[in-house]
């Protein structure tokens, strides 16, 4: 496949990274990478895991001019989270906004940290193949698979997250004490969370709720749950997979749907 001519086809997916991109503002959202401004791909820190000692020892320094402290743990469960959000986030913004799915191969996703913290403040999604609905407009290009319907889209974005978590989990487990269910259990979360965020964005929560009962109607094995957000009488929340560890901080406590203390 001619990658760079399908991307730049009207009906390609960089047309659908800008459309969705411009819809949102919790980061930067593109189809291509800039020549500098310490953009990674994510097949770049899986190939070398001193990237993510880097990540960590830069997100430590951050902690402690804040707190005075950074903990082992935490630095870890903060990457972690952070990394698996920019795959989910990706896939969550797409499906819900062009109805397409892209590969989310390791190198075919980039990011860059920003520079106030040390969490993904742009993410690049640079492959050219998609999934996408009978009535997509690119349906009929060599970049697309048709599936048959939306029920069929959000097992095809749950199978690509998992894929990618899949090859991230075991060389990150290599560099930290967090165990695989714990990981699995951040998968998880972002995963929820992303198409909760994108529908919260959007001004309709209960849309990103749906969308995320959609792809996560049960517990995929080796995901740890189906969707768990449900509506209180403050609004949308959602009980926990994975704790963040910052209750490990000085004069911080767990986050009120942290599982350390929120039972199922």
């Amino acid at each position: 496949m001619d990658t760079a001519r399908h991307r730049s086809a009207p009906n390609g997916l960089a047309t659908s990274v800008a459309r969705a991109g411009a819809r949102q503002r919790r980061t930067e959202f593109r189809a291509d990478l800039p020549g500098s401004g310490g953009w990674q791909r994510c097949s770049e820190l899986l190939e070398d895991v001193a990237r993510f000692e880097v990540w960590r020892k830069l997100l430590g320094e951050w902690l402690r001019e804040r707190f005075g402290e950074a903990p082992d743990r935490t630095t870890a469960g903060y990457v972690m989270s952070w990394y698996l959000s920019v795959p989910a986030y990706a896939a969550a913004l797409l499906m819900s906004h062009e109805r397409r799915v892209p590969l989310l191969r390791p190198g075919e996703l980039a990011f860059r940290l920003g520079n106030d913290r040390p969490h993904p403040d742009g993410i690049a999604v640079l492959g050219a193949e998609f999934y996408c609905l009978p009535d997509d407009p690119g349906a009929g290009g060599p970049a697309a698979t048709v599936v048959a319907d939306e029920h069929a889209l959000a097992a095809v974005l749950r199978a690509r997250y998992i894929a990618h978590a899949a090859k991230f989990i075991p060389v990150y487990a290599k560099t930290t004490r967090l165990g695989r269910r714990t990981l699995w259990a951040a998968a998880t979360d972002a995963l929820d969370n992303a198409l909760w965020w994108v529908g919260r964005q959007d001004g309709d929560e209960a849309a990103g709720a749906a969308e995320a009962a959609r792809v996560l109607d049960a517990r995929h094995a080796p995901l740890t749950s189906a969707s768990a957000l449900r509506l209180s009488a403050d609004g949308w929340t959602r009980r926990r997979e994975s704790c963040c560890f910052s209750y490990l901080l000085p004069d911080e406590s767990e986050c009120a749907e942290c599982p350390r203390i929120c039972p199922r």
